[in-house]
């Protein structure tokens, strides 16, 4: 059987929180938000009308789990989403007030 990585899980803070970011600021689908009992969820949100890999919203249940919200690879990209149009995906996060980060720059 071929492999593929079905799911990447980022640590957040708070699942609403994080999934109005995703959904509500980045433009990402909501595919799926499953209470997994003890406050723990199964959420998972991707690009609207993506086949691939999916982002598994953990939420963060220790102290040290949170100091890593935002930094869970030291520093390096985390993530990097392909796209058919660079310029409508990048006005359209613009738009919704994603600012670019001066450290990570933008190919397109």
């Amino acid at each position: 059987m071929p492999q593929f990585f079905g799911a990447v899980a980022p640590v957040v803070p708070d699942y609403d929180e994080a999934i109005a970011y995703y959904t509500q600021v980045l433009g990402f689908e909501l595919a799926e938000d499953s209470a997994l009992g003890d406050g723990k969820r199964w959420v998972l949100v991707a690009p609207p009308g993506s086949h691939g890999t999916r982002l598994l919203l953990a939420r963060a249940a220790t102290p040290a789990q949170l100091e890593r919200v935002g930094d869970q690879t030291g520093g390096h990209v985390f993530l990097f989403l392909h796209t058919d149009d660079f310029r409508r995906d990048h006005a359209a996060f613009t738009a919704r007030g994603v600012k670019k980060n001066p450290t990570i720059p933008l190919v397109g």
